[in-house]
């Protein structure tokens, strides 16, 4: 399935709206944490257990996306939708299928594994299709559409929470709620599928002041033998797991850090924390990669490890004496997990060019398979032992909150250490050339 090529005078701000219709759709997974509660009460779950489907999923993310980044490449961003729609719709069909039986392990296949692959595939699907209509701010492009994915559960939600609330938070409302997901999200996501377009020719740079430089070229195959891929895996990868370690347990986190005060946090509450938190991920998509094109990316994650390091230890000493304190923290360093992930295509792009920018950020895209397993599990294995031993409220994450700023202080130091890439590694440009002529000729 061939993207049809934009005729001419089509505009490049209508292929925004088509990632987005996607990334908004896929960027649910970021509101599991309203599912956890009803799951563990009504399959007897605990919460490292319950953590598993948003666990697996987010690992097939990164290795569909590592395995599936030059077929998407090859085939265009229409085949990449198409897949993404088919697969999460499917998983949550399936999961749908799975609360209704009681079986908790379809869900983790359905949800988790199923859905996964669509997460990782319509991830990547829009990324170098933005690049090459916006070769003059690429982080603005790819901020945009990323947006959605951190966008996602300020919509998912409070609409989840609400259906939980209607459907009743037993086994048969769980699977009543995710049957509605399941079949609106794929009506949305076809929208994405019918509009994007890919460039007829690459768009030139609009002003003398913003002209993309030709830069190095460098194959997905070459990138990842260098230094430079490696260090950039470590930044996400710690950035990622900073941020998801929150992300995934936000509600149940919230009502255990004021669960002794006077102001204890309902669960409708917790669900609009969620909200918030996807707020912030959403803004920082956008504001941040928007500002990386001014400041460079090196500065720019710069920002997101040191200063996500300073909100961190905010929380641990002061977070359960003050709300507003704990809240805006973890938007703040929820603005930066959103952030990484909309800078890291402009990142890549600047390090190895566009040749295959799109294949080497889906196998970038593997350290967020290793943040999602170890982010939630730091915190829910953390979290779990801290119970047993009889301890509760903020107490149950301290030592998780610690184990965060070390792992952000490694980031920083991987950041510090890229520089550019060696020549060696380079396309030459005839090669690269006929690439670029292969491509147009298969969209046409």
């Amino acid at each position: 399935m061939s993207p049809p090529v934009a005729p001419p005078g089509w505009s490049r701000w209508l292929v925004p709206p088509a990632a987005l219709s996607v990334h908004l759709s896929i960027g649910q997974a970021y509101a599991w944490s309203v599912f956890k509660p009803p799951l563990e009460s009504a399959l007897g779950l605990s919460g490292t257990q319950s953590a598993l489907p948003f666990q697996l999923g987010i690992v097939m993310l990164g290795l569909s996306a590592a395995f599936g980044g030059t077929l998407v490449e090859r085939k265009g961003p229409r085949w990449a939708m198409t897949v993404a729609l088919i697969c999460f719709s499917s998983g949550f069909l399936l999961s749908a299928l799975g609360a209704s039986l009681e079986q908790y392990w379809l869900i983790v296949f359905g949800y988790g594994f199923v859905g996964g692959i669509g997460l990782g595939i319509g991830y990547i699907s829009p990324v170098s299709t933005l690049i090459k209509w916006f070769p003059d701010r690429p982080g603005m492009a790819t901020g945009i559409a990323i947006m959605g994915f951190g966008g996602g559960a300020l919509i998912a939600s409070p609409w989840s929470s609400q259906m939980l609330e209607s459907f009743g938070s037993d086994s048969s409302g769980i699977a009543l709620a995710f049957l509605v997901h399941g079949l609106s999200y794929a009506v949305f996501m076809l929208l994405g599928v019918l509009l994007v377009r890919v460039p007829r020719h690459a768009p030139e740079a609009r002003g003398p002041a913003r002209q993309a430089p030709a830069g190095p070229q460098v194959s997905a195959n070459r990138a990842i033998r260098t230094p430079q891929f490696w260090l950039l895996w470590i930044v996400l990868c710690m950035n990622v797991t900073a941020g998801i370690g929150i992300l995934e347990k936000a509600a149940p986190m919230i009502t255990d850090f004021f669960a002794d005060t006077s102001t204890p946090v309902s669960v409708t509450a917790a669900a609009g924390f969620v909200a918030l938190l996807s707020a912030a991920n959403m803004a920082g998509r956008i504001g941040w990669s928007s500002t990386s094109d001014l400041i460079g990316r090196k500065n720019i994650y710069r920002v997101y490890l040191g200063v996500g390091a300073l909100m961190y230890a905010l929380i641990a000493l002061f977070g359960d004496s003050s709300k507003p304190l704990f809240i805006l923290s973890a938007l703040v360093i929820l603005s930066f997990y959103g952030g990484g992930f909309a800078t890291v295509p402009a990142y890549l792009k600047d390090l190895f060019g566009t040749y295959q920018v799109g294949a080497i950020h889906g196998r970038l895209l593997t350290a967020w398979s290793t943040a999602g397993v170890l982010g939630p599990l730091i915190v829910n294995w953390i979290a779990d032992r801290q119970e047993e031993a009889g301890r509760h409220g903020a107490s149950l994450y301290g030592l998780s909150f610690v184990i965060m700023i070390g792992l952000l202080v490694v980031g920083f130091v991987a950041n510090e250490l890229i520089r550019p890439v060696d020549p060696r590694h380079h396309v030459p440009a005839p090669k690269e050339a006929a690439h670029v002529r292969r491509q147009r000729s298969e969209s046409a």
